[in-house]
């Protein structure tokens, strides 16, 4: 057995060991998604947040307020503001775990998500990314912009959560 078997046994290694070499090497030639694709796979996604928010909010006021049918629903309370961020980390995150790397929109427009490190995207690098959006958006978006600057064209909420976005229909094909 090799000396560097032999630390990767032992709980802490004495020299850096690359965790991600063998999985980055097999999704060497994916075809990368276009900017456009991921801004309407966004998009969708944020009408679908539009749709599913006021609902959920009525819902959930409803049952705080005891089911009193007489209280008024105050979408514009002290919850509001916090509520807001919780839903869309919710629902980026969520659905992007349950959809196996892919949200309505990006199933819709046809591309996903693809962990670097792991063969399917896992649930913390989901609500990295989900949080992540909001690093992107710092400083007038220029965490966006970067997909334009950056070699695999990761924004990023993709290279905080060690992920890529790819073009399924071209994977399919």
């Amino acid at each position: 057995m090799s000396l560097a078997a032999t630390e990767r046994k032992t709980s802490a290694p004495r020299s850096y060991a690359p965790h991600a070499t063998e999985r980055m090497e097999s999704l060497a030639g994916l075809p990368l998604a276009s900017f456009k694709a991921g801004a309407a796979a966004f998009l969708v996604d944020m009408v679908a947040v539009l749709i599913a928010y006021i609902p959920a909010m009525f819902l959930i006021q409803w049952l705080a307020h005891g089911r009193d049918s007489n209280i008024p629903i105050d979408l514009h309370g002290d919850f509001h503001e916090l509520s807001n961020v919780i839903f869309l980390v919710l629902y980026f995150g969520l659905t992007l775990f349950w959809g196996n790397g892919r949200t309505l929109g990006k199933r819709i427009v046809g591309i996903r998500v693809v962990s670097l490190v792991h063969k399917r995207i896992t649930f913390w690098q989901s609500m990295e990314r989900a949080l992540g959006y909001g690093a992107s958006m710092l400083e007038g978006g220029f965490g966006l912009v970067q997909y334009f600057t950056t070699p695999n064209r990761c924004c990023v909420h993709d290279r905080i959560a060690e992920t890529i976005v790819v073009s399924d229909r071209k994977l399919r094909a």
